[in-house]
């Protein structure tokens, strides 16, 4: 309220100030708007730059092919792939996890994707959000160039805040035993409490979490940290899995109750 109460005598000379300066406001105002639509569309145009790559020098339908003419781009060009060493930390989360249900969080060209559904089950299925439908088409493409088929993974071209309560309604999904999530680094606390509050986590979910070492991530680190519901197994490159092992509601109301009737 005091904050209120000291800037409202303000407005005025701040009007005036953006009125008279009006076209550096402008200026800096169109600036920060093309220096982030030159930022998309380069990443656009580097995806693109991937694909085509992948498409016309692997052997389709060959995961392992694939994913090597990934690896084999990105020693002399940038990629938007999370190479081969990440690669490697994920598809030993994954193997531990050996999951039925597993969720991704930020498609980007489809090569983490790659990674996961070659180590699924046969009745595995996987669930991949990505919120640009762009850079969903040339994951999607990648993807079945890999050789997995639709009924193999279900692409959601959506923001993640959107995506995650359409799973259980729209898709009938009851239960995540993986998560990987490798989108906006802001989003992974608000889309980790969305999984809580939809009961989508299963006893002994993995969830992966990449580019931990940005400044982004802290809240959710904190937040990992301070919770008797999660534990890190392990952390490199600047990623980590961690362990959900909350109990079940009836094992929480049990302990609860218990511990007032003792006080």
């Amino acid at each position: 309220m005091w904050l209120l109460v000291v800037a409202l005598p303000m407005l005025p000379v701040i009007a005036t100030l953006v009125f008279h300066y009006r076209e550096r406001v402008g200026a800096l105002c169109q600036r920060v708007f093309h220096r982030r639509k030159r930022s998309s569309f380069a990443q656009r145009s580097l995806e693109r730059r991937t694909h085509s790559f992948v498409l016309m020098n692997s052997t389709h339908g060959q995961p392992e092919s694939v994913l090597q003419t990934f690896e084999c781009y990105s020693q002399t060009q940038p990629t938007c792939s999370i190479g081969q060493e990440k690669g490697e930390f994920l598809d030993s989360a994954v193997s531990r996890a050996a999951p039925l249900q597993a969720l991704e969080l930020g498609t980007h060209c489809g090569y983490s994707a790659i990674r996961i559904l070659r180590l699924l089950p046969a009745s595995g299925k996987l669930y991949t959000v990505e919120q640009d439908p762009d850079t969903a088409d040339v994951g999607e493409e990648m993807i079945l160039v890999a050789g997995f088929k639709h009924s193999q993974f279900q692409l959601l071209v959506s923001p993640s805040c959107t995506a995650i309560p359409q799973l259980q309604p729209q898709f009938g999904v009851q239960s995540l035993d993986l998560v990987f999530m490798d989108h906006d680094v802001a989003e992974y606390l608000p889309d980790l409490r969305a999984l809580e509050e939809g009961g989508l986590l299963t006893k002994g979910c993995i969830i992966v979490v990449n580019n931990t070492h940005l400044p982004g991530a802290k809240e959710f680190l904190r937040y990992i940290h301070n919770s008797s519901h999660y534990s890190v197994c392990f952390q490199a490159l600047g990623m980590q899995e961690i362990r959900y092992q909350a109990t079940n509601t009836t094992e929480e109301l049990t302990v609860t109750l218990s511990n007032q009737m003792v006080t």
